[in-house]
């Protein structure tokens, strides 16, 4: 399992991903799950996976051998919208050779062969956009509403997405809660471990772009873990006790 996370703001977008995709007792893997399509000046496209790893790297070479070798692919499509389209279909075709192309149906049996994708960024005439693709291939684009996304094991880190992140959070505020998020789910899931990549997407800037990664020795995002952990039980022992706590 992994975690990804990524923020459609006013001030511009915000990526970030986990790298561990399998833990156990005597194996933890990492993958890099965040991939970078980009023709400086002009696009920038972001694209966060989750889900069956062999279905999200045959997605990833497919869409990037493509930009080499077929007249339609992500470097050329006019809008963000057709990008999540192309990886959706591009999905769908994996997922459905893999699924059905041995004709041993017993082989296909129990296995998910989903993937998740977070795709975002901005080209050159457009506003940055953002769209959640699900394992179904069909998607939905971030809004003001809704101003970001989640893939992976998301249920941990919601809850502090949700009572802080709204459209017009400054994007540095955004990213200390984006990572305290993935802080909640680190303790609480071990499929999910550092290091995290984060990405920053300024708009119209269209320059190229590199993702910062954080590992264990990150000093800040140490200090930010201490510091909500022990904030947190700052706040939980300042609330009162239940009033009618003899009645039961």
């Amino acid at each position: 399992m992994t975690y990804c996370v990524a923020m459609r703001l006013k001030d511009g977008l915000l990526f970030a991903s986990d790298s561990r995709t399998n833990a156990g007792v005597d194996h933890i893997a990492t993958f890099r799950k965040m991939h970078v399509f980009e023709v400086p000046g002009e696009r920038t496209i972001i694209i966060l996976t989750a889900g069956n790893l062999a279905t999200t790297q045959s997605v990833i070479n497919l869409l990037q051998a493509r930009t080499q070798q077929e007249l339609h692919h992500l470097l050329n499509v006019n809008s963000l919208y057709e990008a999540a389209i192309l990886v959706g279909e591009t999905a769908r075709e994996v997922v459905s050779r893999d699924s059905q192309g041995s004709g041993n149906v017993s082989m296909s049996q129990g296995v998910d062969f989903g993937g998740s994708f977070i795709v975002g960024g901005q080209i050159r005439g457009e506003a940055p956009r953002l769209f959640n693709v699900y394992p179904q291939c069909n998607f939905i684009e971030a809004s003001e509403d809704t101003p970001y996304f989640q893939i992976g094991e998301s249920k941990y880190g919601k809850p502090i997405l949700d009572r802080v992140i709204q459209y017009d959070t400054p994007l540095e505020q955004a990213l200390k809660c984006m990572l305290i998020s993935f802080d909640s789910t680190i303790r609480s899931n071990l499929s999910v471990g550092l290091p995290i990549d984060v990405l920053r997407c300024k708009t119209d800037a269209f320059s190229k772009v590199k993702p910062y990664r954080i590992e264990e020795n990150n000093a800040w995002f140490n200090r930010t873990r201490k510091a909500w952990s022990t904030g947190l039980r700052k706040v939980f022992g300042q609330i009162p006790e239940a009033d009618w706590f003899d009645q039961l």
